[in-house]
Formats: C-alpha cells, structure tokens, sequence
C-alpha cells in the first residue's frame, strides 16, 4: 500500500500554523492591517462599555437633541437623542449587542452547518442526500420573513434575533464543509487512518474537519460582517430587539425622521456601522490570502 508522507494535522499543529499565515499576511498588507485595527476598536469599544461609557445608555438626564459638543460641563462628544440620552454611551452599550448578535449568529448557524456538511461529505450516501436536502429547505425560507415570525410569536428579543440570523447561514457552512469534506476524504492519509482501525468519529473530528477550517474561519469572518447588517435591519425595521435596547440598527431607525433637526442620531451610527462592516471585509480577505481560499462554487 502506498504510503502517505504528509503529516496528520492536529488541532494544535492547525492552529500553530494558521496564526503564523495570518500573521505574515496582516503585516505586509495595509487593508489588512486597517481591518485588524477596526476590528480591535470595535471589540474594546463593546468589551470595555461599562468602563468607557461616559454615562449611563438609558439615563434621560440630558438635553433633547443637544448637538454633539467635547467641552464644557454638559458636554457630549457625539450629541444627545431625542430622549436626551447620550450617543456616544448608547453606540458603545450597542456595539456590545452587535458583536453578541453577530458571534452568537454565526456561531450557531457554523456548529449547525459544519455538523451537517462534515456527516454529509464523509458518509455520502443516502446520508449526504438527505441532509443536503435540509439545507436546500433552509436555504429556500427568507431570513427577514422567519425573523418576522419569530417576533409575531415570542416577541421582540435578542435570541429571536439570533435564532432568525443563524438560520439563514447553516447552509452556508454546511455547502462549504461538505464541499471541502468530499475532496479531503480520498487523501490516502484517511484511508490509512480506516486501515489501523480509527474511528469515524475520530477521523471527521481529528483529520478532517482540522484541514477543512481554513475556509471556515475566512466564512465565520465575512458572516461576522453580514450579521451585524442584517442585526441593524431588523432593529431599523422595528423587529429586532426591544425598542429600548440600544443598538446601532435602532439609532438608525429613531433619527431616521430627525434628520433636519438632529442629523447625528442617525449619520454617526451609520458611519460607523459602514466602517465596521468595512473593516471586518478587508479583515476576511487578508484571511482569505493567508490560508489561500479558493472562490469558488459548492459541491
């Protein structure tokens, strides 16, 4: 039997080896490292929100609609609300609940998705037809209108809107897993590992789904990006979380009308959801150069 010399990649060997990619590639490249600094900013920025904070986000203690102003005994670098609540503590209290959505979002559709396309690629089979075919179903309900449903039904909240965002990436993760799954399991390292008796268990979850992340992570990046925008459409649309929890999508829809009057309600959000979202793109393609991701159709 032939003998495969290619090492049997780890979890720890895998990791090792992606950060050394992703550093190079970060440091030769200035998109790269914009991304990385918008991404950085954006995570202190929703981390350290009850330490940063000027004020408290809920506190109608201020003057209505008070422009943005950085000095003097009222002052309040990014303006008040039309609740007279300050902007600049409700964008950092907000970017705490558009990572939350977005991680939790993308989190669960990939440990849905990756489970379904990882048993799908290495059984084949009937097995692969039947779960595809879920996918295809997924794929086929709208995002917003199962968000919409989930609102009419339990509410507003922000695991509804978890749940409405995840559901629309499982197949994303699940057509990519797979997909990587049916051309790594012909490798002859897998067979050899069948031949000394592994389990399958042991090898989808310790030799295939280790060489299939790269993909992966570059994915988990770019629906990162997306879910913070779909997080604001349900909030500017009034179906995301509660009204009063602040979040960018809901600055959005509350100076929406305000325009003329109080033009930083909803301009300054929406700067910095562009750049964000901006930010964390060129953060997935420096990504997607390090581990040399191919763009390309599903299996």
């Amino acid at each position: 039997m032939a003998t495969d010399h290619r090492p049997r990649d780890g979890w720890l060997h895998t990791s090792i080896s992606r950060l050394a990619q992703l550093k190079q590639a970060v440091s030769g490249d200035p998109k790269a490292i914009f991304g990385l600094g918008v991404v950085t900013v954006f995570l202190l920025a929703a981390i350290l929100a009850p330490e940063l904070a000027p004020h408290d986000p809920m506190a109608q203690e201020f003057g209505i609609m008070d422009p943005p102003r950085i000095v003097g005994i009222d002052a309040h670098p990014l303006g008040t609300d039309s609740y007279g609540r300050d902007l600049l503590s409700r964008i950092m209290f907000g970017a705490r609940i558009s990572l939350g959505v977005s991680l939790g979002a993308v989190s669960l559709g990939a440990l849905v998705g990756v489970s379904l396309g990882l048993l799908a690629g290495y059984s084949g089979g009937w097995i692969d037809d039947l779960l595809m075919r879920f996918v295809d179903v997924t794929w086929a309900f709208p995002w917003l209108l199962v968000a919409i449903m989930l609102v009419a039904i339990f509410g507003q909240s922000v695991w509804n809107v978890v749940f409405a965002i995840a559901f629309a990436y499982i197949d994303d993760f699940a057509r990519i897993t797979r997909s990587e799954v049916l051309s790594i399991r012909e490798e002859e390292y897998i067979a050899a590992a069948k031949n000394i008796g592994v389990s399958d268990r042991d090898i989808m979850l310790n030799e295939v789904l280790p060489n299939a992340v790269a993909p992966l992570i570059v994915q988990f990046t770019v629906l990162v990006a997306r879910a913070m925008l779909a997080e604001s459409t349900l909030s500017f649309l009034g179906v995301g979380v509660k009204p009063t929890t602040p979040t960018w999508g809901a600055l959005l829809g509350q100076g929406r009308g305000l325009i003329e009057q109080a033009w930083w309600i909803s301009i300054i959000p929406g700067i910095l959801i562009v750049i964000t979202v901006l930010g964390i793109n060129l953060f997935g393609d420096s990504l997607r150069d390090a581990f040399d991701v191919q763009q390309g159709e599903s299996v």
